[in-house]
Order: C-alpha cells, then structure tokens, then sequence
C-alpha cells in the first residue's frame, strides 16, 4: 500500500473508531478477555442500576465515567495505528486509576456532601486528575480538536479578569474551578454524562441486542421485499432499510457500517457508481439520528436540557424524520430515472410477509419501547423494559424451539404468561418481574440444543453495546467541562447576545450563521458534542429572537446531523468509503447534494413550527407538510437535473426559486412557489409529451 493510500486508510478508520468504538479491537489472550469482561460488567452494572436504583445520581455518574475511562484507555492507545492486539501496562494503571477514581463519590460520598463547597486538598488533587484523564480519553477516541475547544474554558475561568475586549469576568481560583468540574453536578459529571449513564446507554444496548438477534436481516429483507424491484430498486431499499435501523440505533456511522455492507454493494452491481453508492448509504443512515423512537444521543440530551419528556422531542422529530428520508427517496428515484438504473427481478426479491412471520418475535420489543415511550413513561423504564422483552422474547424463542410439537409450544408461552403474570400480582415491580422471567429461562436455555450459543450471543450484546457507548459517554464527560464553565463564568448568555447583534435582529441571518456555526464545528466533532456545545451558545440566540424552545434546539440537532455530510470530514462518508472504496470526499460532496432538501427542513420548522407539531391545529399541519414535500420534490429535481425529462441550467434554477419561497414566511411567497411548481410541473408534462412522440415517430 503506498504512503498516501496508507494514511487515507488510518484517517478512515479512525473516523469509524471514533463513533463506533467496537472495531478497533482485535485483542488476543488475555487481554482480550479481560476487555471483554470489563464491558459485560459495564453493561451489567448500567442495567442494575437503571432497574433497580441502588445509588444516588451522582454515584452512577461517577461509577460510570470510570468505567468509560478504564475502556477507552483499554481500547484506544495513545498515538492510533491500526488494530490493537495488546493493552501495554500504562494504559492499564491509567484505565485503572480513571476507575478508581469513579468510586472516589462512592467511597466518600456522605464527607463530600458534609464539605460541599469547600473541598480538601485531597479533592482537588483527584478531581485534576481525573479531568487530565477525561481530556487525554476524549484525544485517543476523538482527536485534538474537542479536547482543545473546551480546554481554551479552563483558563478563561481562571484568568478571565485579566481578559479584554468585553470579554472579562471576575475570574475563578484553581479550587473554584476543580469543585465545578469534578465535586458538582455542574461539570464532568453534568446532564450529559447523566443523560450517558442512564437513557443513552440503555438505547444503545437495546440496539445492540437486536442487531445481534438479526433485525438487521429482518429490515434487509423486509425492504427489499417492498421497493427491491422498483427503478433504482438497490438504493431505496439502501434508504428504507437505513430509515428501519434508525428506529434502534441511533448512530449514522454504525448504521453505515451494519446496513452499508449489504446495500453498498448491491448498489454498486446494479450500476451505481460507487461514490454515489456510498453517498446514498450515508445520507439514509445519518437520517436515523432523526428516527424515533431511538434517536440519536443528542435528543435524549436535549430532552433533559430543555426539561420535556422525551417523547416530546421524538414527537417534534417524526415529520422532520420523514421529509429527510423521503427527500432521499426521492433523490435516488430521480438519480435512477436519470441514468436508467433498474431494479431486482422480482423472483430475487424476497417475501416481506415471510420475513416478517419469521422475524416476528424482533418486533415486539421495539413496538413495547413505543407504547411506553408514548404513554407517559420515563425513558430509563422504556429502555429498562426493552431490553428485558429483547432478552425474554430470544430466550424465549429458543427454549419454544426446542421443545418440539406446537401444542407444546403455545402451552409454554401460556405458562410463561401466567409466570410473570403471577409474579406482579406478588407486588414484583413491572420491571423486576420482566428480569425474573429472563431469569427463570437462562436454565432451559443451558439445556436445549442450541441454548448455550444463545446465551453467548446475549453476552456478546453486553459487551459490544458497552464498546458502542464509549465514544458517546466520554464525549458527553468532556463537553460537561464546556458547560460547567460556561455557567461558572456566565459566558454562555454573551455569545447568545453576540449572535443576535451580529445578526441585527435579522431572524434569517442569525439562522445563517447559527447553520454554519454548527457545520464549522461539526467537521472536528462527533453530532453529540456538536448538539451540547451550540445549544448551550447559538439555541439561546434564536429563543431571544422569537423562535420557539423546542424548535431551537430541533434546528441545531439537525445541523449537527448534517455537519457529519458535510466535508471536509464528513464522518458518515468516511465509513462509506471504507465498504466502498471511493474517495470519501467524493462521496461527501455528493451525499451533501442528495441530502439538500435536508438543508432547506430546519429553516420551515422556524419559520412555521406546526412542522416540528408544535400547534393543535391539524389543518396547519397538513399544509406545512404539503409544502415541504413540494419544496423537497424542487429541490431534488433542482439537484439532480431530472423530473421526467432532462433539466437544463435555467430550468433547474427556475425550480431552485420555487423551492426557497416555500421557505419564507411572507406575504404571497406560498402563493407564487405553488404557481411556480405547477408550471414546472406542466412545463415537464409537455416535454415528456414531446419527447414521447419524437421516439414514436423515430
């Protein structure tokens, strides 16, 4: 492999790394094992703490933030070069000491909340540590530059009273400061690394759960039984089956990795070529950070930040949600009809009624998580129950396999019913009773044939739902070091006020620039810590504006999202790259075009909110969506340069034009952009017409 190849391939996979921490394994001996049992126990000790609340938030905060600290130092050595086969010695007493240090709020908690606020000198020596070990495993997963955009807070705290310009503050002492990040609720163990130990985790385990019990296959098959054989079939079963593994996993570049090795090739054997193959793959998949019910980390985040439930935020999520994966559908239909890419045969495809009788059992829990999310329970029971049903359901399946007749079967599931049944009635809580049942079968399982690999594949899930969280969890740490000074020092409410004078009170201008802070940032930072630092600068400029909360913190959410499209990064064409074997900066550059009508949704949402659902009037709803879809069908012809026919230059402006005035909240703009997509529309009429007959006449 030559030298800039060579370095091409290290710069991929450590973006993947970055966001999917699971890969860079490939340990031998007892390394391996070791790293493997401290992720089970990871995974273990979330899911006892969630169900059954044993200590105080605080306490599994810090717990937590150790262990994230011993895996990263186990998983990421200090300089990045390929696979790692062994954990050297130092990173094991830096893995160690981070985790010991996670029990300092364990082991004296009562003497911490005794002097709270005038901490000792043995506080303040630990709490460095434990921020130079935050900032130096936020380096090894992520790079240089986050750990440098919130370590330039650290000294604008200290010295802030020395500082120009406006700039300056009363400026904090060294032991200020360290009580901030390390003793409070305020810094390194702040809402995002609660939202981390809690909701984020759970979700991702849940995912993890049902990825290893083969949702994936089932949502492969599933869309390509659907759209399989339809023009340019391959890449919209690329965008449906990304759009399905949205609503369990949260990550686009996980998304890319699970469902892009089967759609980035299927793509690319049926004409594709492989930068717009890779594109395709990862705009559909950035979208399921957008797909409720699991969205990305950042929602459950800003579900806390904002103080709404969660399903709040999912609910203003769901139709932003289906205009991006529409809008690609739309893109690839129209990039097929373009180049005249067909579909599968029909007898390739396969059933989606089959899949979904086999599959059956995989869409229980996800269908149980909804109706909790959306019936007034907390996140942590909906995540908790989740995983009980996931567990439950594969055990249960397989213990129901091995018994043999029907009969016998349905008279187990009975049982079983009446098992758990019995057991609430007892006074068990809902999810203890759920554990209980998981229980109960883990003894079946290690009898009947084929049990015992079941049982191995659940203890792989824990182990790799615990790798998947590192990169979210300490980027949430880190960033807690951002907010926690901010509030200290009071910073945050004069960027807000920065904003809204650079913009002159102009709505537009400030949604400009709050847009392009939040693609600059996004180019060095993963799409959580993206979210955490510009809802905490650029959200509350929009609010003084007039835009509403939730509204504010859906627009930077969403560029966040979009920021991993866009190069010179672009962490979701990065992976797609690596299945793909294309130039990662031609397939950003191309996926930012499918994903244009992407770009135009967040602005519709300012300017009218009943399209993030905030409004009770059902009318206003379908119009917004009418006008969006009609703006996004503008867009993509605008992009691509095809409707039905052809689109020259001024054709492909004309409807560039049409589609920004759906934008704009003015006077006459709904009115002329409707008039403009008829005539486009009957303009493309008479073409086709035109050139229809000059093929018969041929």
């Amino acid at each position: 492999m030559t030298a800039p190849a060579q370095e091409a391939d290290t710069k991929i996979r450590q973006a993947i790394d970055r966001e999917n921490p699971s890969t860079v394994v490939a340990f031998e001996g007892m390394a391996g094992k070791a790293v493997f049992a401290i992720a089970v126990a990871f995974s273990i000790f979330q899911i006892w703490t969630a169900a059954f609340n044993p200590l105080s938030s605080i306490v599994v905060r810090s717990v937590h933030v150790g262990f994230l600290l011993l895996m990263t130092y186990a998983l990421f050595g200090f300089r990045q070069r390929g696979e790692r086969r062994s954990v050297p010695w130092y990173d094991w007493l830096l893995g160690l000491t981070g985790f010991g240090i996670g029990l300092y709020h364990y082991v004296f908690e009562t003497d911490l909340i005794l002097r709270s606020g005038d901490p000792s000198t043995t506080d303040l020596i630990v709490g460095a540590i434990e921020v130079a070990l935050v900032f130096e495993a936020a380096r090894r997963i992520m790079g240089i530059v986050l750990p440098i955009i919130c370590g330039i807070f650290i000294p604008y705290a200290l010295f802030g009273r020395h500082l120009p310009f406006g700039l300056a503050h009363r400026g904090y002492d060294i032991d200020q400061v360290i009580d901030t990040l390390f003793l409070s609720t305020e810094g390194i163990y702040g809402t995002p690394t609660f939202v981390s130990a809690t909701f984020i985790f759970l979700f991702i385990l849940f995912g993890a759960f049902l990825e290893r019990a083969g949702m994936i296959k089932l949502f492969n098959d599933v869309s390509l039984g659907m759209v399989g054989h339809a023009k340019g079939g391959p890449a919209k079963v690329a965008v449906i089956s990304s759009g399905f593994m949205g609503t369990i996993n949260g990550s686009g570049v996980a998304n890319v990795l699970t469902t892009g090795q089967f759609t980035i090739p299927l793509m690319m054997r049926f004409g594709y070529r492989p930068a717009f193959a890779g594109a395709v793959e990862a705009t559909a998949s950035m979208g399921g950070q957008l797909m409720p019910p699991v969205m990305g980390a950042a929602a459950f985040i800003m579900a806390e930040t904002i103080g709404v439930p969660y399903s709040e935020v999912a609910i203003a999520a769901a139709i932003p949600a289906i205009l991006y994966f529409g809008s690609a559908f739309w893109m690839v239909h129209l990039e097929a009809g373009k180049r005249n890419l067909v579909g599968l045969p029909k007898d390739q495809c396969p059933s989606v009624s089959r899949a979904l009788v086999e599959g059956w059992y995989l869409l229980l829990p996800l269908a149980a998580l909804v109706y909790l999310l959306f019936s007034g329970f907390t996140p942590l029971f909906a995540g908790v129950m989740g995983i009980a049903a996931t567990v439950a359901l594969i055990l249960g399946t397989r213990v129901a396999g091995g018994i043999g007749p029907t009969a016998l079967r349905v008279v187990f599931w009975i049982a079983l019913g009446l098992a758990a049944a019995g057991l609430w009635r007892l006074g068990l809580r809902t999810e203890h009773v759920a554990f209980a049942i998981v229980g109960l079968l883990i003894l079946p399982c290690l009898i009947f044939k084929g049990g015992r690999e079941t049982l191995a594949l659940l203890v792989q899930s824990l182990a790799d739902g615990a790798k998947n969280a590192v990169g979210v969890g300490v980027a949430c740490a880190l960033v807690g070091v951002l907010i926690g000074m901010l509030t200290l020092t009071g910073l945050a409410s004069s960027f807000a006020g920065t904003i809204v004078e650079l913009s002159g009170g102009n709505l537009l201008l400030a949604l400009v620039l709050t847009m392009l802070a939040c693609i600059v940032l996004g180019t060095g930072l993963p799409t959580t810590a993206n979210y955490i630092i510009t809802a905490a600068i650029a959200a509350p400029a929009l609010l003084q504006m007039g835009v509403p909360l939730i509204v504010s913190h859906m627009f930077v959410f969403y560029f966040g999202i979009m920021a991993d499209l866009t190069p010179p990064v672009a962490l979701a064409a990065l992976a797609a790259s690596s299945i793909c074997r294309a130039n990662h900066l031609d397939i950003g550059l191309i996926a930012t075009r499918i994903a244009m009508a992407g770009y135009v949704v967040p602005f519709m949402a300012v300017y009218d909110p009943a399209l993030v659902l905030q409004t009770s009037d059902p009318l206003a709803v379908a119009y917004v969506v009418t006008k969006a879809f009609v703006a996004i069908g503008l867009w993509g012809a605008a992009t691509i340069g095809f409707f039905w026919t052809p689109l020259n230059w001024p054709e492909r402006i004309f409807a560039t034009v049409g589609a920004f005035l759906f934008v704009l909240a003015l006077p006459l703009t709904d009115e002329i952009a409707f008039a403009m997509a008829a005539a486009f529309v009957l303009w493309q009429r008479y073409r086709l017409r035109g050139m229809r007959g000059a093929q018969s006449a041929a």
